[in-house]
C-alpha cells in the first residue's frame, strides 16, 4: 500500500474512491508466494475482475522467471559483483560509471527491454532502485540528485540486450549546466526556454 501511494496499481483509482486490497500477482492457488515481490494493491473492482473472471491458465506461468541466456553477461553475472538483490532482480555497480556509485538494476529473467517486464519484475526493480538510492544517500552526502535511465533498443543506444536500469547519482557542479538532464541524449535538445505564459501563475 505504501509503494502504491494508496492508488490501484492497475487502474490508478484512489483509495478514497474505492477500497484497496492487497492482491497476489501470481495467485497463491497456483503457487504464488507471500512476498512483497508478488503483491500489488488493487481496488476491489480490479481485484474481482482478475480473481473471479479471468480464465487465463496460470499453470507453469512462473517458469518464465527462470529464462536465462547462456551467452548473456547479465544472465551469468559474477555473484561477487552483486551489491543487492531480491527474488526477481539484482543490482551491480556499472563497470564504466558515469559518476561514483552509478548502479545498474537488472531483472534476473533474460528479457531485452523494459516494456516486456511483467508487473512483479517492475515492482522488484523499483524496490531495488529505492533501496540503493537510500544507501547512496547515507554513504555520500554530496549526492543531491539522480538520473534514472533505460536504453530500449539499438536505436536508443542499447548495447547489452538484457534490460537494465541506470541509477546515476548527481552532485552539484558535476557538469557546467545540468538543465535538461536526460534530454541531452539528443545534442542541443537539453536547453530550452519555457514560454513566459507557462511561468505566470493564473490569478
Amino acid at each position: 500500500m505504501k509503494r502504491a501511494k494508496f492508488r490501484c496499481e492497475l487502474c490508478g483509482i484512489s483509495a478514497n474512491e474505492k477500497a484497496l486490497d492487497v492482491d497476489h500477482i501470481v495467485p497463491k492457488s497456483t503457487g504464488g508466494e507471500d512476498s512483497i515481490n508478488n503483491y500489488q494493491a488493487l481496488c476491489y473492482s480490479c481485484n474481482a475482475l482478475k480473481r473471479n473472471k479471468d480464465d487465463f491458465d496460470f499453470r507453469n506461468i512462473d517458469s518464465i522467471y527462470n529464462d536465462r541466456d547462456e551467452k548473456c553477461i547479465f544472465c551469468n553475472i559474477n555473484t561477487n559483483r552483486i551489491v543487492s538483490e531480491n527474488n526477481l532482480a539484482y543490482a551491480i555497480y556499472d563497470k564504466f560509471p558515469v559518476t561514483q556509485y552509478h548502479t545498474l538494476i537488472i531483472p534476473k529473467r533474460h528479457i531485452a527491454v523494459y516494456f516486456d517486464l511483467v508487473q512483479a519484475e517492475i515492482n522488484a526493480c523499483n524496490q531495488l532502485i529505492n533501496k540503493i538510492k537510500k544507501e547512496i544517500d547515507v554513504k555520500d552526502k554530496s549526492v543531491q540528485g539522480y538520473n534514472i535511465g533505460i536504453n530500449n533498443g539499438e536505436t536508443a543506444g542499447q548495447t547489452i540486450f538484457h534490460c537494465h536500469i541506470h541509477l546515476i547519482p548527481r552532485r552539484n557542479n558535476d557538469v557546467k549546466n545540468p538543465k535538461g538532464g536526460v534530454r541531452h541524449i539528443i545534442p542541443e535538445k537539453g536547453f530550452y526556454k519555457i514560454p513566459t505564459c507557462q511561468l505566470t501563475t493564473a490569478k
